[in-house]
């Protein structure tokens, strides 16, 4: 390695800097960048034969120990200092978790794919590991669930410090001294049965309702509780009126018959009207009633469960609905809502959706002027050098080295125009629903994760988590999105299109527990 030591002069000011002939010319100009302040990329640096290269050859260019470099280019604020370089076999467990930034997986520890399935989509809520993370362990005897909670949440802070699969085998203890039933062996060959990943997901977001509390409320009540106003109404009693009470609910059901095709079909059709039977004061006798539920309060996190599993009295077993069922990606439920409610949110809904629209055009125009600008590099190829004088400002056609970029008007300051359309969204908010923590204040959610299940029976079959890889983030393109696969130890990507395939309609994965998230004013 040859290395030389050089001057260089930017805005009246001498700089030292020791250069190393065998880099590129680049390296030269992010070592300016760190002096400076000029980033690489504006930085023009006159050498003998005109403007800097990035990949000049500097052994070429006949540098002299001691030579002063004149820079020209506008600095910004400087850059922080490199992080000194720290090799992997170097690193902890906990700094080798957060630099391969990658999840892991948990141990199957005996037909526990419905526990390690739930827990890895559950683990899709930030908000819960931060209430997770305050929760102090003070449980009396006898409380289990406050045992489950604190095993929770050591559970998660391990696996954000290893890079191995772990086995969770104390939660999975405290599961089942909160919930006996997953402790149930089979008859025949003496192992733990095979459990409901729906029955476990209840359990344990029980036992942190029952938990984590906080200033407004708990946290299951502000993140991922809604509530239903119900009405009630007989035909046979018209001089009853209609009865409105209120209900909180922790997930949406999706009751699947032979007509439905279509999540939200399920859910409309089924769960949020019915007919029961009840005694009707005004007729002393039984008398049907129609009951209609619509949403009156919307969490930020949505469950919903496409029920898939019921009991036939018939052949005394619990059986698997394998149909077809579609799933959005994205969801709007404003027609789920009470009139109240959806008059609150409308007005930010159909904005929002504008702005989102406005948003993936821009992102089109964006990725076009980055193929137009990179064909055009390709087609103009090297540019000839240009003489200078070093002490001279260069001219204006020297400092522009790049192609022309997509003609003006098609792109803007995305920064500054989501900080406008942000500011815009916020002025439609309803300023009661403001103040509520932890509601969707927009109706308007995207998916997030997915327990599914694979086998034709209901007793058996496998369990997988799938979550989005942007849970913290947005992505450019929607349609490009990767999701993570949790196959018990097994942690693969997918493409998105394999989440489409998640409907079900044979025994492959089947959507059984979906987990929708708001969609974020930012």
């Amino acid at each position: 390695m040859s290395k030389l030591d050089l001057k260089i002069k930017h805005a009246g000011k001498s700089y030292d800097v020791t250069v190393d002939l065998d880099a590129p010319g680049l390296a030269f100009k992010q070592q300016i960048h760190q002096l400076t302040g000029v980033e690489p990329a504006k930085v023009k640096v006159v050498v003998k034969g005109g403007m800097l290269k990035d990949d000049a050859d500097l052994k070429k260019l006949g540098l002299k120990a001691g030579q002063t470099i004149m820079v020209i280019g506008a600095a910004g604020a400087l850059p922080p200092p490199p992080a000194p370089i720290v090799f992997m076999e170097d690193m902890t467990d906990t700094e080798l978790a957060q630099a391969v930034a990658y999840p892991v997986g948990l141990q199957n520890l005996g037909n526990t794919c419905y526990m390690n399935s739930t827990v890895q989509v559950l683990r899709a809520i930030p908000e819960l590991q931060d209430a997770l993370n305050s929760f102090k362990d003070n449980r009396p005897n006898g409380q289990n669930d406050a045992g489950l909670t604190a095993s929770l949440r050591d559970l998660y802070t391990n696996m954000s410090k290893t890079a191995e699969d772990f086995p969770p085998i104390v939660f999975l203890q405290m599961l089942r001294q909160f919930a006996p039933q997953f402790a149930e062996r089979s008859s025949s060959t003496g192992q733990f049965s095979q459990q409901d990943a729906q029955e476990a997901w209840g359990s344990i977001v029980q036992a942190v309702k029952n938990n984590l509390k906080a200033d407004q409320g708990g946290f299951v009540e502000q993140y991922m509780m809604g509530e239903f106003e119900k009405t009630l109404k007989s035909d046979e009693a018209p001089d009853e009126g209609a009865s409105t009470s209120t209900e909180p609910f922790l997930e949406l059901k999706c009751n699947i018959t032979a007509q439905t095709n279509y999540m939200m079909a399920g859910i409309t059709e089924q769960a949020l009207t019915n007919d029961l039977e009840k005694t009707s004061p005004s007729l002393g006798r039984e008398a049907v009633y129609h009951q209609t539920s619509r949403i009156s309060r919307l969490p930020s996190y949505l469950t919903v469960n496409l029920v898939r599993f019921y009991w036939r009295r018939d052949i005394n077993k619990k059986t698997k609905i394998m149909r077809k069922v579609k799933f959005p990606f994205d969801l709007d439920v404003l027609d789920l809502l009470t009139d109240d409610l959806k008059k609150r949110i409308q007005p930010v809904n159909e904005k929002f959706k504008d702005i989102d629209k406005d948003r993936r055009e821009r992102a089109k125009i964006r990725r076009r002027a980055k193929i137009v600008k990179e064909e055009k590099a390709a087609e103009a190829g090297p540019a000839p050098p240009v003489q200078a004088n070093p002490e001279d400002d260069p001219p204006e056609a020297m400092l522009v080295d790049e192609p022309a970029g997509p003609k003006e008007g098609e792109l803007v300051d995305e920064p500054s125009k989501r900080k406008e359309e942000v500011e815009v969204l916020q002025g439609l908010l309803d300023a009661g629903l403001k103040n509520d923590v932890g509601a969707n204040v927009t109706g308007l959610y995207e998916l997030a994760g997915i327990v599914t299940h694979k086998g034709a029976s209901a007793d058996g079959g496998h369990y997988v988590g799938w979550c989005a890889s942007n849970a913290n983030g947005e992505i450019e393109d929607p349609d490009k999105q990767e999701w993570f696969k949790f196959d018990d130890d097994k942690v693969s990507t997918v493409p998105r299109e394999k989440i489409s395939m998640l409907e079900g309609g044979g025994e492959d994965h089947c959507a059984y527990i979906l987990l929708y998230r708001s969609k974020k004013l930012e």
